[in-house]
């Protein structure tokens, strides 16, 4: 753990020492404000847990974002700048290298969800929301952006460049997010597999209106733990080339 602790320390602290961590930052929190602004508390009168709701569909979509282009340097810049060989040449375990990248990222991202928080407070003004509706959306956010941050992390692993790792990143995320529209054009058994196996459709839907499902949580972690092996895998392959 002591070497996962120390790969996410280098990376967290390189989010802080560049303008990239600081612009996802801003960015974020301009769009989310925005369409809070415009969406959710604007357009006449709604109910506060309508507002909510609001909230949370159009910040899991800022949030996804966000996590592809946290993670487009992780892999792909070491690749880019020739000093993913200190990794592969060292006794570090590659396990190690990507957890450790991934927790740096997920921690970033954790930040980042907690400054948007003011936004739901707000209801608070003029209406009212119970606290598990809140707490239950923001854990549909962090699991969702959990499974983002890896599917970043395995095009990164993939991409020689930042740009194409988050081509390769920001296609797969589409691709899985698109299984909804393949669900509604296939019949039983397919349309119930692809309805499953789409990102957000089913599965972050019931953490919008505060409930959580144990199912959906295993879901996001299963999706989690697949794209990070198969960053694991990437590198290990190359490591022996």
């Amino acid at each position: 753990m002591r070497i996962v602790w120390l790969v996410m320390k280098r990376e967290l602290g390189a989010y802080f020492h560049s303008y990239m961590g600081y612009v996802i930052l801003a960015v974020v929190l301009l769009v989310d404000g925005i369409l809070f602004n415009v969406y959710a508390i604007g357009g006449g009168a709604k109910f506060s847990a309508e507002v909510l709701r609001q909230f949370f569909y159009f910040s899991s979509g800022t949030t996804m974002i966000a996590g592809i282009f946290l993670t487009m340097r992780l892999l792909a810049e070491e690749r880019q700048m020739g000093t993913m060989v200190l990794y592969t040449t060292s006794p570090v375990k590659d396990t190690q290298v990507v957890l450790g990248k991934f927790l740096s990222a997920f921690v970033f991202l954790c930040l980042l969800l907690l400054l948007t928080l003011y936004m739901p407070l707000l209801i608070f003004v003029n209406g009212k929301v119970s606290a598990g509706h809140i707490a239950g959306g923001y854990l549909g956010l962090v699991c969702l952006g959990a499974a983002s941050l890896s599917i970043g992390m395995f095009g990164s692993a993939l991409a020689r460049s930042q740009i194409i790792a988050v081509i390769v990143g920001a296609g797969i995320l589409v691709s899985l997010l698109l299984f909804w529209l393949l669900a509604n054009v296939t019949e039983p058994p397919l349309s119930g597999l692809f309805g499953y196996l789409a990102l957000h459709n089913k599965h972050f839907l019931p953490f919008m209106k505060g409930s959580v499902s144990t199912r959906d949580i295993v879901y996001y972690g299963t999706v989690t733990y697949f794209f990070l092996l198969l960053s694991t895998r990437v590198i290990e392959a190359r490591r022996w080339r």
